[in-house]
């Protein structure tokens, strides 16, 4: 997964029982909230646009470059 070059807060309530069990497991696949909520908020972009997520103005290729690198 590529490492993003800006960020934005994003705030959101969530039942505190499920915040306890969601960070439990988190905790458990070695991951912090915010990778798995990135995670989920990539596949709901990539379903929902039927295509890869690209940031605005990067091409393919210049993507694969960059995520080669980083492997």
């Amino acid at each position: 997964m590529s490492v993003e070059t800006r960020t934005a807060r994003l705030t959101i309530l969530i039942d505190p029982r499920k915040k306890t069990v969601f960070e439990r497991l988190c905790a458990e696949e070695d991951a912090t909230p915010s990778q798995v909520v990135r995670r989920l908020i990539r596949g709901y972009i990539e379903q929902r646009q039927g295509q890869p997520w690209r940031p605005e103005g990067e091409s393919l290729p210049a993507q694969r470059a960059r995520s080669s690198k980083q492997r």
